[in-house]
């Protein structure tokens, strides 16, 4: 980073490719579907925030299955209900 600049806040919009099979071995680790992944999300979010928002079955599916990419938010949100830090859930880097 060149001199006197300052680095730029994360993005949380900023498109991100997730392990999914890190995620699912994480929520197989914890007992919980894919619908209950969701549902726990859910309930975390709004016990941390106030806000009760999720990540849908469907979304799980496709990060789990085809590592689609996802905005950081939602991979923060699945974070929060898999009980870990964000970065432990990105794919390497190749």
């Amino acid at each position: 980073m060149p001199r006197g600049e300052r680095p730029q806040p994360f993005d949380d919009d900023a498109l991100v490719r997730p392990d999914g099979l890190t995620i699912r071995r994480l929520r197989r680790g914890l007992g919980l579907s894919r619908a209950g992944l969701s549902q726990h999300i859910e309930r975390r979010s709004l016990e941390s925030t106030g806000r009760a928002e999720t990540v849908s079955r469907n979304v799980l599916q496709h990060v789990e299955e085809a590592n689609e990419r996802v905005p950081y938010a939602t991979l923060c949100l699945i974070a929060l209900g898999l009980d870990c830090n964000p970065v432990e859930l990105l794919a390497p880097v190749l």
